[in-house]
């Protein structure tokens, strides 16, 4: 599709791109171990490449997806944020990485691009990008969550010097579980309805933020992948693991529009750890580095010191 200045396939072209990449990426850290890769076709249209590393020695699931989901009407989460796409035919198209290391001591991240288009015969198409990356550490490393910010920084740093601040900001906010009072990890960035810088600066934004993504995250997983771990670190690991499927599944507007929109479950559930737990009533031991995390990471803070 293109239209008005406005060139889907292109996205969709790139978005292919970035998946290859960052599954080179992560198969540098699994040199014996492939993707478990399913096409697949959504019988109400579109279909997409479902990319899965499951039981290796540094990732127990990474998995990387690329959609691209076509439709005559929007899903009622949809059309019930934005009125004004009721009855218009759409393209949402987008890659989806969520990796779980094995190592405790080696965050989860989580990073999406999108494009949104929807079209109605008389009338200009509306359009929009979205995205970001946010980190979950379970045993809290400061220059990881420094490291992780001013790669976010410089990602947004040519596009515009408020970028970062607002986008952080967003994250923080988005990322939030309510319920217990925390934020999901250290943040990152995250975006929606953009489409402010026009066409071509909007796209050339999400790409500088997919590429900045897997350059931040690599450096990290090499540093913590071996680090020393026993049983207490990989119980609290799936304790707080159990923190991302209660925001998966409550809270992502992701999650919902997929199985709103009919999207294929087994990749939209993709996100989930293979492994997590709940305890009843846990406090973590004061002075402990479980303590730390919920002291001084799991709220909104300016990793940057510019403030």
């Amino acid at each position: 599709m293109s239209h008005a200045g406005i060139d889907a396939d292109r996205v969709i072209t790139w978005f292919r791109e970035l998946q290859d990449h960052i599954c080179d990426r992560l198969s540098v850290f699994e040199p014996t171990l492939d993707f478990h890769i399913d096409a697949w076709q959504r019988p109400a249209g579109g279909g997409g490449d479902t990319r899965v590393l499951a039981d290796g020695e540094t990732f127990e699931r990474a998995g990387v997806n690329f959609s691209r989901v076509t439709g005559d009407n929007l899903p009622a989460s949809a059309s019930a944020r934005r009125p004004e796409l009721a009855g218009r035919s759409f393209i949402a198209t987008g890659v989806s990485v969520v990796i779980h290391p094995r190592n405790p001591y080696a965050p989860t991240a989580h990073a999406n691009v999108r494009f949104f288009v929807a079209e109605k015969e008389g009338e200009d198409p509306v359009w929009w990008f979205g995205g970001g990356f946010d980190l979950t550490p379970y045993y809290p490393f400061e220059a990881d969550a420094v490291a992780w910010h001013e790669a976010a920084r410089d990602a947004c740093a040519p596009f515009g010097d408020e970028l970062y601040g607002r986008f952080k900001a967003w994250c923080d906010d988005y990322f939030y579980l309510p319920h217990r009072d925390e934020t999901r990890g250290v943040g990152g960035l995250f975006f929606d309805d953009f489409d402010e810088l026009g066409f071509e600066d909007s796209f050339a934004f999400v790409r500088s933020v997919g590429q900045a993504f897997i350059d931040a995250y690599a450096p990290i997983i090499e540093r913590r992948r071996e680090h020393d771990y026993g049983e207490r670190e990989r119980d609290f690991q799936l304790y707080r693991r159990g923190r991302y499927v209660e925001f998966n599944l409550v809270y992502d507007r992701g999650t919902l529009f997929g199985l709103q929109s009919r999207g294929r479950t087994e990749s939209i559930l993709m996100s989930m750890p293979p492994l997590a737990s709940w305890q009843y009533g846990y406090t973590p031991v004061p002075g402990s580095p479980e303590a730390t995390l919920y002291e001084d990471f799991l709220k909104p803070r300016d990793w940057l010191g510019a403030t």
